[in-house]
């Protein structure tokens, strides 16, 4: 009887409304942390735009867990929706950790692995942006959302690359001169890095959330 009832409801199409304000919040973080690596003395504004796109983004992750608690019929269950919200979320924070470490830093011009990085992310957020919406119709994006999912790994794996990449050119050459430049430069290598490896968490969620309800 309830499972005929549930049927009869009609979906609560607010938290894909929700999911999309946050994947806007995804691709504009992404885009202000581009600006930032592009280094310069515009560094400290682009990194006050990271920050003020973290806010917004966690602005709409309380009102999604806020719903989910006041909403007797979901999209799907609770828990992925609960953990694909949260992997977006923690995306931007991410984001935001890398604009804080740079700011600590006071960094002013980045390595050329990093400036590199910053695209992978903007690509991946592009990404993601392209599949949250296509959460709407499960069975009919199934194909074009699997195939986001393995676009978002091959990214994750280029980091990887560019991160190794990039941290052997640091230990090679700004670090035998100044020790602390590759302290600073691991750290802001790691961030970066971090935030793909966020983005493919978000792959991962919503390649769950296929499988589940196919």
């Amino acid at each position: 009887m309830m499972k005929w009832f549930q049927a009869l409801m009609p979906k609560e199409d607010r938290f894909f409304d929700l999911f999309e304000a946050h994947a806007r919040t995804l691709t504009a973080g992404a885009l202000a942390l581009q600006q930032v690596l592009a280094g310069g003395e515009g560094v400290p504004a682009a990194c006050a735009e990271v920050a003020r796109h973290e806010n917004e983004a966690d602005q709409v992750t309380r009102e999604v867990l806020l719903a989910v608690r006041r909403t007797f019929i979901t999209p799907f269950d609770r828990s992925d929706i609960h953990d694909l919200i949260s992997s977006m979320d923690d995306a931007i924070d991410q984001m935001h950790k890398t604009a804080k470490a740079i700011t600590l830093f006071e960094v002013r011009a980045f390595e050329p692995d990093m400036t590199t990085l910053g695209q992978v992310i903007v690509r991946t957020s592009d990404l993601v942006a392209e599949a949250v919406p296509m959460l709407r119709n499960l069975q009919g994006n199934a194909a074009r959302l699997s195939a986001l999912a393995e676009q978002i790994s091959a990214l994750e794996e280029e980091s990887d690359q560019l991160y190794d990449t990039g941290m052997a050119a640091l230990f090679k050459g700004p670090a035998r001169a100044d020790p602390m430049a590759f302290i600073v430069g691991s750290e802001i290598y790691d961030h970066l890095e971090k935030v793909v490896d966020r983005f493919e968490d978000v792959a991962n969620r919503i390649s769950a959330v296929l499988i589940e309800h196919l």
